[in-house]
């Protein structure tokens, strides 16, 4: 049998095995979603903003119900105790106590705004859809990161107007979720770093504890978000999320 024949043969063989042992994109999606997306949820975080003028630390109690409907209620520091952010579909609205005791709506480009001060945007906070819903995925290849086996995944938007157009993750093999991840626009600007710090098990699930954000446009050290604790599958009453419930 004629050598190149034979070194050509092994070579495809082998570049179709070295494939075949990656899942597919939507299959590695699914898992991811399957370790971060809630139904109904209440959470205690803290954001630890590492800014141009210092170190902020501000303590938040959330309600989360699906991809449509977020509440949030900031508890510390007193400066910013009372202040309430309500998500319904596509549209925010914030809450101020004090001096003015008045709502004011946030939608489309302003979403993308940071949240007091951090390297978050509202869009970020409240987030709870599927990525298998907002990306087609390709799984380019498989790095370690801190010593985790990772699968290199490329995620492209496929819905109008998402703020993330590509995404870029290093997803573990073994807990499904993504230790790193890139965020671009659609230019190919690069707009976030994003690093999982900590992680810990939820009841089936694993799920981040400690994240470092990192928006590229502002100049800071990052910000870390904190999960405290978490209920899953809460008792959450229709009323915490509407406007009413933002002034109580």
């Amino acid at each position: 049998m004629n050598k190149f024949f034979v070194l050509f043969a092994s070579t495809i063989i082998f570049t179709i095995t070295g494939f075949a042992q990656f899942p597919s994109g939507s299959d590695v999606l699914k898992k991811i979603d399957k370790n971060l997306v809630l139904d109904k949820a209440i959470s205690y975080t803290t954001m630890i903003i590492h800014g141009r003028s210092g170190i902020r630390m501000i303590k938040s109690k959330s309600w989360i119900e699906g991809k449509d409907k977020a509440f949030v209620e900031y508890i510390d520091p007193p400066r910013d105790k009372g202040k309430k952010m309500l998500k319904l579909r596509e549209q925010v609205w914030l809450y101020f106590p004090e001096p003015t005791d008045r709502i004011i709506t946030i939608s489309g480009h302003m979403l993308k705004q940071s949240v007091m001060g951090s390297d978050l945007s509202y869009e970020d906070i409240t987030e709870n859809r599927k990525l298998l819903d907002m990306y087609d995925a390709n799984v380019i290849g498989s790095e370690k990161i801190n010593e985790s086996n990772c699968y290199v995944v490329m995620l492209t938007g496929k819905i109008e107007n998402i703020t993330y157009y590509r995404r870029k993750f290093w997803v573990d093999k073994e807990r499904w979720l993504p230790l790193k991840e890139e965020r671009y626009a659609k230019s190919g600007k690069p707009l976030k770093r994003i690093e999982l710090l900590d992680v810990f098990r939820l009841e089936k699930r694993w799920y981040p504890k400690r994240i470092l954000y990192h928006d590229l446009m502002q100049n800071g050290d990052g910000t870390e978000y904190i999960i405290e604790s978490i209920i899953l599958h809460a008792d959450i009453d229709d009323s915490q999320f509407t406007k009413a419930a933002l002034k109580k």
